[in-house]
């Protein structure tokens, strides 16, 4: 099970991938029970999962292990690529994605942002599907971390968060699904358009030229 905080302070309860056996000892004790109903905390397979993206898996555990509170920098592009958002766009993105569509896979905030963990790609191709929506005042700018970019995510192992540092989403699997372009594009649409007033308007099209010349096709032979 997965859990996340909605803006409204409830809690929503998703099915995702199914809990792994986890080692005994005091690594495993520090993480909750997959039974659990705590959003906030990782399970022994959602760290392995957060070290399969470090260089060194097994030595990025003995460091989480050895130090909890330590911050934790990991690289992207190939376990995930993260969509970086505002905390409040990100908020209603995250209901959206819960409420109406497939769910989310791990997700963060810090020091005022939200990360999305995405599916690997992720971070290229977005871009390009974001600039042919109108979007106005609706939708912040992004920031996709890909290829060659790291995150600082929050403690896998620590009880006490870091101030401005949390799991909104937490990771609780070995292999977690992760959202791809399309769903986060959908997602924004969805999410800007719940905000927006009727006079908005947000299309995947671009606008049309209002000089360019229109061509009655319908009669060509």
């Amino acid at each position: 099970m997965s859990a996340w905080q909605r803006s409204d302070g409830s809690t929503g309860i998703f099915a995702g991938g199914g809990p792994e056996g986890r080692p005994p000892g005091e690594f495993s004790r520090t993480l909750r029970d997959e039974g659990g109903q705590h959003a906030a905390e990782v399970t022994t397979a959602g760290a392995a999962w957060l070290a399969s993206a470090a260089a060194y898996p097994r030595s990025a555990l003995s460091l989480w292990q050895s130090r909890p509170g330590a911050p934790v920098v990991l690289p992207c592009g190939t376990v995930f690529d993260v969509v970086n958002v505002p905390s409040i766009f990100g908020r209603r993105l995250l209901d959206t994605l819960w409420s109406e569509g497939p769910g989310s896979g791990p997700v963060a905030g810090h020091r005022g942002r939200m990360l999305l963990f995405t599916a690997p790609g992720t971070a290229q191709r977005l871009p390009s599907l974001l600039e042919w929506e109108e979007w106005g005042e609706a939708v912040p700018p992004m920031l996709c971390h890909g290829v060659g970019d790291a995150v600082t995510v929050p403690s896998p192992t620590s009880r006490v968060p870091r101030p401005g540092a949390r799991w909104l989403v937490a990771p609780d699997t070995r292999h977690p699904w992760l959202p791809g372009p399309e769903v986060v594009l959908w997602a924004c649409v969805r999410a800007a358009r719940s905000t927006c007033s009727p006079s908005v308007r947000l299309s995947i099209f671009p606008r049309a030229d209002q000089d360019a010349k229109v061509y009655d096709v319908s009669r060509r032979r």
